[in-house]
């Protein structure tokens, strides 16, 4: 390796010069290796590790199960092409049908959240031949052309204008929502909880106006679980808390258990739409990822962490409403399983610096003020501890 022209630098500032620009960084530990729901930097400083790697590591990092199906699926096959058929594809794709909603057992599998959301708004698309969409604030759903589309912040979307025609309404507000619906919008895409946007959660009379006001004017309803899927909220996927039967569903993050995989399952008025051709990816549904998928979802299973979620989300939200009891900076707690916001009353971005280098957390911000914990399905309850400790600690009474 050719590290002599980096001199004295640091592997944060090698990495910065090299990876930086796009991305935002935030403190300058260096992580080489992780187990459970700790996290190791180079220097041998342990972190406990609440925000799953963008809540994607819903296994913890490296799961023993996880860690040998990739292994052994590198020793037998790690590419095939979608134009030929595969053992272990076919294998994830049977599973992933037996826990998605019954009407939805069609699928394209992607590479991420967002190639899957694009997929999504593709295919809504063809279907209604139709070329808007409606969306809402403080949504997020990607950064690709598409996705970044259908996301809210203006931070994101402006200096890439023009995108595919959305309109945002608020989040709750079905009179906007009934406004904004017409006869040229394709898809609604929502969260039934969103997650970058601060962990706000949809109110079933709402989530339930949006499935109606879609069926009434020929739209499809797009729910993006990609944060929320898998468990994340208690349920299998998030919709199920207010009965949606969605058209189509994105998935990605925790449906690989770390490995990087995404899918878009949809009904048999989508799958009726689509010819060959329609739709593409190199990489998408390649058996390394396939594996990844499959062992993950036997994991999900054995170790009961749907439910586990739902259990220890309730016993993490009680253990902060405890612990941060009077606290005035702190406005709400809030969540589903173990999707939880700790909204606050200043910037949220200090708070998550000071518990990271001085306590070993790593938590992640939901806009501005919002501590958002995304923790392992795993977590224990003594860690579940060690971080409420650690937040008490850093948040000012």
């Amino acid at each position: 390796m050719r590290m002599n022209q980096f001199g004295e630098q640091t592997l944060a500032q090698i990495e910065e010069a090299l990876l930086g620009g796009a991305t935002a960084r935030r403190g300058d530990i260096v992580i080489a290796r992780g187990q459970g729901c700790w996290l190791w930097d180079t220097a041998g400083n342990r972190y406990l590790d609440l925000g799953s790697a963008q809540g994607v590591a819903m296994l913890g990092h490296c799961h023993p199960a996880l860690s040998a199906a990739l292994a052994e699926q590198a020793q037998r096959l790690i590419s095939c092409p979608n134009f030929l058929y595969n053992d272990t594809r076919a294998h994830f794709a049977a599973a992933l049908a037996e826990v998605l909603p019954p009407h939805l057992q069609h699928m394209f599998l992607a590479n991420s959240g967002a190639e899957a959301m694009d997929g999504a708004l593709k295919f809504a698309r063809l279907v209604t031949g139709r070329p808007k969409f409606v969306a809402f604030t403080r949504g997020f759903h990607g950064r690709t052309v598409g996705a970044l589309s259908v996301t809210h912040d203006p931070k994101y979307r402006e200096p890439f204008n023009p995108l595919l025609e959305a309109s945002h309404v608020p989040y709750n507000n079905i009179p906007r929502l009934d406004a904004a619906l017409d006869d040229q919008t394709a898809a609604v895409v929502l969260e039934v909880v969103q997650g970058e946007g601060g962990v706000n959660l949809g109110k079933v009379e709402f989530l339930q106006a949006a499935q109606t006001l879609c069926r009434e004017r020929g739209a499809l309803l797009i729910v993006d679980e990609i944060q929320t899927g898998f468990g994340r909220t208690g349920k299998w996927f998030a919709c199920e808390h207010a009965d949606l039967h969605p058209d189509l569903i994105c998935m990605a993050k925790g449906i690989g258990g770390g490995f990087p995989i995404g899918a878009v399952a949809y009904s048999e008025q989508v799958q009726a739409a689509l010819f060959p051709g329609a739709h593409g990816s190199t990489f998408g549904g390649n058996p390394l990822a396939c594996a990844a998928g499959l062992a993950a979802l036997q994991v999900y299973h054995e170790e009961g962490l749907i439910e586990r979620s739902a259990r220890m989300g309730e016993g993490l939200r009680q253990r902060l409403a405890e612990a941060l009891a009077g606290r005035t900076v702190v406005r709400e707690i809030r969540g589903l399983g173990l999707m939880v916001a700790i909204e606050l009353r200043e910037k949220v971005g200090p708070h998550l610096k000071t518990l990271m280098e001085e306590h070993g957390v790593i938590a992640l911000p939901a806009g501005p003020n919002v501590l958002r914990l995304l923790p392992p399905l795993v977590i224990s309850e003594e860690e579940i501890e060690i971080g409420v400790r650690a937040i008490a600690s850093t948040l000012p009474g």
